[in-house]
């Protein structure tokens, strides 16, 4: 970033120098000629959305958090980010800091929109306000990502464009959840009922994001009714299923009832997901010696013996036979028994669908987990909105009772509990698990159970050297424990 910010300084003291170019430069983009009307005001927030990358954020930080998942191993240079009684690898902690990258990438170019599009006057004043909650939203979606993974961290709320807005320093984290909560609630009074494009953020996205926040912060009533909110006056519906493979209507489909916010694949920006899971050949599922097969799941944890075979999203989530060329069904080897499947669903894998940021199967968990806190226990309506997703995972009908239901009179532990092995089954490699585990306090114990031991210092990410390089107000002093 630094050499970026020289470069900017460089052209600045040219252009002061040279006294004879007067003239606005019409012929290449500059700040001088650009933030006049709608179209460029279009264009600057399509460069906050091109941060999400084709999964989210781009493939480091998604392996990154899912790696971090008692439910998985890593394989070949991701193996090490598995190894759980040990820091990060060398590897790791350079993707690590891509990872940061990135993420503040995405800000710098929200805060730009932010600092510059409101200034704009030939432009729709709905469009206007549409466009700045998305920069908002986007906004405060990068630094949840980042206050999770880092803790402390950096704050700028306005556009880099010289060293001198490169100092900063970490934050408490209660600074930048309020900044992330001031964010999506500035979002969500702007943003209109649906994305102005797919797979843009719309008020609902907005609610989601502030439901999860508070669920973080465990401010349980008001999680409860951002959740809420969602279930009972969003246009959204739970997808139905009665085998493993309708969940495909979820996931393999250009958008669902269920999506509330995604990123979106084309013919031309495709999913790097499936080729770390599996690299298949023509077939669904079929086992090829080819495949990278990094992620490996870990049948010793909550997803092997204890997952009910009835619950369908085992086999929609897992797999253990391929299809054969001659279309015969063949076991996977010895080595690789177990396979995820997830985002698999033709000969080119999930590449052209969507990866969901948001969806609504989420809105019910979220209530059921903070409703039940905020009364001491589950309430009613709580224990009903954790039962439809469960008797949806078994095929059956949402809204009538069954014997897969949990039962009435649980305590208020238990019933977390009981939400967290949902959200689990549920956001499978959703980037879920991880900051799950840390919100709830229960990393240490689910890794136990899984038969792991995690240290401390693998709770946070490390601060990139760059940063402490060249950020004046942080300094090695400042980096996370055991780095």
């Amino acid at each position: 970033m630094k050499n970026i910010v020289l470069g900017l300084i460089i052209i600045m003291c040219f252009s002061a120098c040279e006294k004879t170019l007067e003239e606005v430069p019409r012929d290449f983009v500059s700040k001088a000629n650009f933030y006049n009307n709608e179209e460029d005001a279009q264009a600057a927030i399509v460069g906050v959305y091109a941060g999400l990358q084709s999964d989210f954020y781009g493939m480091n930080h998604y392996l990154m958090t899912e790696l971090h998942g008692d439910f998985i191993f890593g394989r070949g240079s991701q193996a090490p980010i598995t190894i759980w009684d040990q820091i990060l690898d060398q590897t790791s902690i350079g993707r690590c800091a891509s990872n940061w990258s990135s993420l503040y990438t995405t800000i710098n170019r929200a805060n730009a929109v932010l600092d510059n599009v409101s200034q704009i006057e030939d432009i729709d004043a709905e469009t206007k306000e549409m466009i700045l909650g998305e920069a908002y939203f986007l906004r405060a979606l990068s630094y949840f990502e980042l206050v999770r993974g880092w803790g402390a961290v950096p704050i700028k709320t306005s556009e880099s464009v010289d060293l001198s807005t490169v100092e900063a320093a970490r934050e408490p984290e209660s600074m930048v959840y309020e900044l992330i909560v001031a964010d999506a609630l500035a979002a969500e009074s702007r943003l209109g009922e649906t994305g102005s494009q797919t797979g843009r953020a719309s008020k609902w996205s907005a609610k989601m994001l502030l439901a999860h926040v508070y669920l973080t912060l465990e401010n349980w009533e008001a999680a409860a009714d951002k959740a809420n909110d969602v279930i009972v006056n969003g246009p959204f519906s739970l997808v139905e299923v009665e085998s493993p493979d309708d969940f495909y209507k979820i996931f393999a489909v250009d958008s669902s009832s269920e999506d509330i916010m995604s990123v979106h694949h084309s013919e031309t920006k495709t999913s790097g997901i499936p080729t770390y899971i599996h690299r298949g050949q023509a077939l669904p599922y079929n086992y090829s010696s080819t495949g990278y097969f990094a992620w490996l799941p870990d049948t010793n944890s909550f997803i092997g013996d204890s997952w009910d075979d009835n619950d369908l999203r085992k086999d929609f989530n897992l797999y253990t036979e391929y299809q054969n060329f001659d279309g015969s069904w063949v076991s996977l080897p010895e080595t690789l028994p177990v396979l995820f499947k997830k985002f698999i669903s033709n000969s080119s894998g999930q590449n052209v669908y969507s990866v969901p940021i948001y969806r609504f199967a989420e809105a019910y968990l979220i209530y059921a987990e903070a409703a039940s806190n905020a009364n001491g226990g589950p309430t009613a309506l709580a224990l009903e909105r954790l039962n439809i997703i469960k008797r949806r995972a078994y095929g059956l009908d949402l809204n009538t009772v069954s014997a897969e239901d949990y039962p009435s009179g649980m305590s208020s532990g238990d019933f977390s509990d009981a939400v967290l092995q949902e959200r689990g089954y549920e956001f499978l490699l959703e980037r879920r698990r991880w900051f799950d585990l840390k919100r709830t306090g229960t990393v240490k114990e689910a890794f136990t159970a899984a038969g792991k031991n995690i240290i401390d210092e693998r709770l946070l990410w490390p601060i990139p050297e760059n940063e402490i390089n060249n950020n004046p107000a942080i300094s090695q002093s400042d980096q996370n424990p055991g780095y």
